[in-house]
């Protein structure tokens, strides 16, 4: 029972910072083609891991995140009030550069096909 929980709150948690995350007005922030990729929230849900990823590049993911980490009051406010959580968790924003990661194996597949078709 507590793991369905667990996923729920973390989906729920995803959903209301990617609306937040929009409604930022930091310039490190703003502009940016950022994804939350996970969250990850603790057993007790009193901590949440959240994976930011940008379609730029891990460098704009990282600079992100430092606008994000200077935001983190707010955000976990608008999401404790969104959620109406008993006990709203701890955010702590992550740089992940699995989009980037996901571009390179695209680019190697697509340069595969284009080798095969030549030949």
């Amino acid at each position: 029972m507590a793991g369905y929980r667990i996923n729920r709150i973390s989906e729920d948690i995803k959903r209301e910072t990617i609306a937040i995350i929009r409604e930022l007005k930091d310039p490190r922030v703003l502009d940016k083609l950022l994804t939350v990729v996970r969250v990850e929230v603790s057993s007790d849900a009193s901590f949440a891991k959240i994976y930011i990823s940008a379609i730029e590049g891990y460098d704009v993911a990282k600079e992100a995140v430092k606008g994000l980490t200077n935001a983190t009051g707010y955000i976990r406010r608008e999401v404790g009030q969104r959620l109406h959580l008993r006990k709203t968790p701890e955010i702590k924003f992550i740089a992940d550069d699995s989009i980037e990661h996901g571009m390179n194996i695209v680019k190697m597949m697509d340069d595969l096909r284009t080798e095969e078709n030549d030949d």
